[in-house]
């Protein structure tokens, strides 16, 4: 994940335990869950990357079964579905980013929470607004955390047409499906999930010199992300050292691969033939 969702935790003055991820889908192995359980565990947090939705049957069942309230993090997930049931739908609460390059995106920052339970939103309308819901009333020590008019209006508009985003996206990822060579591990297609592709990734052991080369044809690519959260510096009292095998192998071939709204079939045609190649 992004290192905002553990930023998240130790702000609410938890501490955050790192969980290993699936290597093929990149989100939350319920099996490695368990082992991380002890007395202390309050609240489980898969994120949603690049948007796929994680395993959340295993994860809700497990959640349920050890009285834990279950986050997600949709920030990469606008749309996206498990058995037909949209991304937030599957949790106590999930937490979007409207970050302008999100497949919902405002023309600066924001988020939403979404929740069916009303003790949480009420409190989430305090937290929002300085713990205050009567002006100059204060009864917790809240924050300013409320989505500006101007952002909520653009926002309001982009939302009708977020289906017809995020289906060109996928058509243009079905592109890379279909064409990439099988040497480059592509992103898993599994039934019931209907991903929306926020991100189109790929991993290659010569990460680094595929990047160059496709560089040298004009052609930008990304890295979701090239510092694993727990080797980041401003981690380093946090995680003493641990490490994550899986999760620092995929930050070594990680490569993201233009897909955005603004490109076509005929774009996207061109990175294949420049990335098969290499």
């Amino acid at each position: 994940t992004y290192i905002a969702t553990v930023l998240a935790v130790i702000q609410a003055g938890l501490t955050p335990v790192l969980v290993e991820p699936n290597l093929n889908t990149y989100t939350l192995c319920p099996k490695n869950i368990q082992a991380a359980l002890t007395k202390n565990t309050r609240v489980i947090l898969p994120v949603h990357l690049y948007g796929k939705m994680a395993d959340m049957l295993s994860i809700q069942d497990i959640a349920k079964q050890n009285n834990l309230v279950l986050i997600t993090d949709c920030a990469q997930a606008h749309g996206a579905s498990l058995n037909k049931k949209k991304a937030g739908f599957y949790a106590d609460m999930g937490c979007f980013s409207f970050y302008p390059t999100k497949n919902l995106g405002a023309l600066g920052d924001g988020g939403a929470i979404v929740t069916d339970n009303k003790h949480y939103a009420d409190k989430i309308r305090f937290y929002r607004n300085y713990g205050s819901d009567v002006k100059y009333y204060n009864k917790y020590l809240g924050y300013n955390s409320r989505l500006d008019e101007i952002q909520a209006a653009f926002l309001m508009i982009k939302l009708k047409s977020l289906e017809a985003i995020n289906n060109h996206k996928k058509k243009l990822a079905n592109i890379y499906l279909n064409e990439l060579k099988d040497v480059f591990q592509k992103p898993v297609i599994q039934k019931g999930y209907d991903d929306v592709f926020h991100i189109f990734n790929i991993l290659h052991p010569n990460r680094d010199d595929l990047i160059e080369h496709l560089d040298k044809k004009g052609i930008q690519t990304a890295i979701h992300y090239p510092v694993p959260v727990h080797q980041q510096e401003a981690m380093t009292h946090v995680f003493n050292g641990e490490s994550y095998p899986i999760s620092e192998a995929i930050h070594k071939q990680t490569i993201s691969l233009p897909i955005s709204y603004c490109h076509t079939e005929s774009d996207i045609m061109r990175v294949v033939s420049e990335i098969n190649k290499f």
